[in-house]
């Protein structure tokens, strides 16, 4: 029997019946929705805002968020296949929806009121209000605890100064989570889009995540309400926690681009002719597609096992960090051999591996950079912090 060339230890096998419908849902999607306007899209530099409706219509905004609150109420493993074939067709559009689950909706739910999860989360999984994260600042970077982003005591309210940069969804957001330092700490609050003093820029120029929004946040003496203030953390455990829900989906989002990759290096190795014989013909054409399978599959099993013990409630943010550098390293490894392959159509966003391998240039920088898990991970190893 034949065995999937994109799955070749037959992963699929170890999936629920839930799980394989969740993935097979995600990928007709992505293969009818996303794949025929992403390299367009990309071009133009924008992000396709008429996915969104379709988007929260079959649950993938906030798919682990209870249904009670609007969300599809499923598992870790199905998350992460949904990031996995969104991020098949572009690394932007996985962006979003981690950005709306993980960063906005997530918080809200798990740090916020009753009142603020029944007003806020609802909306947000049927798309009809979309969020925005704001932690990074231009000179902080992987320094978060760095900020001056700041919010002080004002009668009952609060007055929020400072701003935020590279922020997915900025744009295009109806509230931003903000972290600020406080007299008690760092405190997440939610900052609506028409709250006087709150603006929001395009940043331009990229030459990666193009078909994705990206923006600076600013803040001149924003009024915030206390019931805007996140109550139930403090610290930067808060956003830190945040950072690993993003992180476990950004774990799987990779496999599906490399996966992506693959096909198109191998479908163009057996077709283009070189020498009067297909260049899949070649050993070393063979020998790169083999590892480039390798490396899916060893990134394939790592991700699984990270949801089966998120699951389970025994997911450690170092087992994450150690998936994030290997999976998202291994990606854009393969996005830049797939391109190679491809020769001089391998620059053109005709054919994806440019694309992806633009975009994960990004991935790797975000949400902590491949340099910060790899301190992690030593720390883990010697109890030895080297930051």
């Amino acid at each position: 029997m034949a065995l999937n060339p994109y799955d070749l230890y037959d992963i699929r096998s170890l999936l629920s019946e839930e799980e394989c419908a969740v993935q097979d849902a995600v990928a007709r999607f992505t293969d009818e929705r996303v794949l025929p306007i992403i390299g367009e899209c990309f071009d133009r530099g924008e992000f396709p805002m008429q996915l969104i409706p379709e988007m929260a219509a079959m649950g993938l905004l906030g798919s682990s968020i209870p249904t009670e609150y609007g969300g599809a109420g499923l598992n870790s493993v199905s998350y992460g296949l949904i990031c996995q074939e969104l991020e098949r067709g572009d690394s932007g559009i996985r962006s979003f929806a981690s950005v709306q689950s993980s960063l906005c909706m997530y918080p809200i739910y798990s740090y916020g009121s009753e009142d603020q999860r029944r007003r806020w989360l609802p909306d947000m999984a049927a798309g009809k209000v979309i969020g925005c994260f704001g932690l990074t600042e231009a000179h902080g970077g992987s320094d978060p605890a760095s900020m001056k982003t700041n919010a002080r005591r004002d009668g009952g309210d609060w007055l929020l100064n400072g701003s935020k940069m590279w922020i997915t969804n900025g744009n295009l957001a109806n509230i931003a989570i903000v972290w600020a330092l406080t007299d008690d700490g760092i405190n997440g609050f939610i900052v609506e889009k028409d709250m006087p003093g709150f603006s929001a820029q395009l940043i331009h120029r990229k030459m990666s995540l193009r078909a994705s929004v990206t923006s600076a946040l600013f803040f001149d003496n924003v009024r915030l309400p206390e019931c805007n203030r996140l109550p139930n953390v403090k610290g930067l455990k808060g956003p830190l926690g945040c950072l690993t829900q993003a992180r476990y989906g950004i774990t799987w989002g990779p496999i599906g681009a490399a996966i992506a990759c693959l096909k198109e290096a191998v479908d163009y190795s057996k077709s283009r002719i070189l020498f009067n014989r297909p260049l899949a013909a070649n050993q070393a054409v063979q020998l790169k597609l083999a590892d480039m399978s390798r490396r899916i599959t060893l990134a394939q099993l790592l991700s699984l096992q990270l949801g089966r013990l998120k699951d389970a409630g025994q997911m450690q943010p170092t087992q994450v960090s150690l998936a994030k550098w290997n999976n998202v390293r291994m990606a854009l490894e393969i996005a830049r051999e797939a391109r190679d392959i491809l020769g001089g159509a391998g620059i053109t966003t005709e054919y994806c591996p440019i694309r992806h391998a633009l975009n994960l240039e990004s991935v790797v920088t975000y949400e902590g950079t491949e340099t910060v898990h790899q301190l992690v991970v030593g720390r883990e190893l010697t109890g030895i912090n080297a930051f």
